[in-house]
């Protein structure tokens, strides 16, 4: 297996067809894109860039084909965003490296997967949707409440105003996320202890953690944990720390079991935060983890474990590979938690 398509939506494109910073903020700088091409080719993959949705669909029609497609795109808008080149490539047979397209739409709508994994007995925090205000008036969480929307990714939507501390703030706060973000609103029992995310490779009863990732927050931060701003601007305003204490041991075992609830494949991470008692609680999980080699969570983790960049990408494609064949000599191509 060796020739490899590369599906990836650029931030420079979207950013030149008018999107904002924020509305981008889950697409590709060109540093990233070169930096997972260099890591394949590296680990002697024949890498051929396909580029965004539209690319791939026009590739296809055209007859082209590919052993494997590594497949990092976003999406631009809705629950099924993340799933749709997935979903495009199983339609055609083309293996694609990372999570399926039903775990796709499954993790992209944090409620439904906060569903599924409280009733696997996992720890997540009381939570209610918003799809309209009148909504509101069914809300039965303790404060304070955490807000932001149900299916945005990379701080999208998290800021100071995020943790409400009554119903009158909470209305404000839903009111603007749903204009600005036209999709429901997330709202969660605020969980006050550490911010913890767990990087994970590999599939099903395979899947191994790699190790536990703290971020503190240090002066100039924005208040609210893990906002757009806070993620945009890390190297300055947060510290990565690798943290291996009972907690963080508890962490990964939470993480590694909702990686497997959830059928995830792989390589990616899963966060958790901390209730003031010390309990890591699921947040969300990221199927479609960010691969900059120094700015994002995943390879900052890695790095600290002495895994460089092109040493996780390899890591990453020997999980699909060695799960294409045993999917291939099985005929089953879901994990089987």
């Amino acid at each position: 297996m060796k020739k490899i398509g590369f599906t990836y939506d650029l931030r420079d494109e979207y950013l030149a067809q008018g999107f904002s910073l924020e509305e981008s903020g889950e697409f590709d700088s060109r540093e990233t894109i070169d930096a997972i091409e260099s890591a394949l080719q590296a680990n002697g993959y024949n890498v051929e860039r396909i580029g965004g949705l539209r690319n791939l669909v026009v590739a296809l029609a055209a007859g082209q084909r590919w052993d494997m497609v590594f497949n990092i795109c976003e999406g631009v808008s809705g629950v099924g965003r993340e799933a749709q080149v997935p979903c495009l490539l199983e339609g055609y047979g083309i293996p694609v490296v990372f999570s399926a397209s039903e775990t796709m739409v499954i993790t992209m709508d944090k409620s439904l997967s906060k569903l599924i994994v409280q009733s696997h007995g996992i720890p997540t925090a009381p939570f209610a949707v918003i799809s309209h205000l009148s909504d509101l008036a069914r809300v039965r969480l303790r404060y304070p409440l955490f807000a932001k929307p149900l299916a945005e990714g990379t701080g999208k939507g998290i800021d100071s105003r995020s943790c409400v501390a009554n119903a009158e703030s909470l209305a404000i706060v839903c009111d603007s996320l749903l204009d600005r973000y036209r999709q429901p609103v997330l709202v969660e029992e605020y969980l006050s202890g550490r911010d913890l995310t767990v990087g994970i490779l590999g599939t099903g009863v395979g899947a191994r953690v790699i190790g536990v990732l703290e971020a503190c927050e240090k002066e100039g931060a924005e208040a609210g944990g893990q906002s757009f701003y806070n993620k945009e601007n890390c190297e300055e305003v947060l510290e990565y720390v690798l943290v291996e204490d009972h907690i963080a041991q508890k962490a990964a075992e939470v993480a590694l079991r909702c990686w497997q609830v959830l059928n995830c494949r792989d390589g990616g991470r899963v966060d958790l935060r901390c209730d003031a008692n010390g309990t890591p609680h699921f947040l969300e999980v990221n199927p479609l983890s960010g691969l900059h080699p120094h700015h994002s969570d995943l390879p900052i983790l890695a790095a600290k474990t002495g895994m460089d960049h092109v040493t996780l990408i390899g890591e990453i494609m020997n999980e699909a590979v060695a799960r294409q064949v045993y999917d291939w000599k099985n005929h089953d191509c879901r994990a089987g938690i």
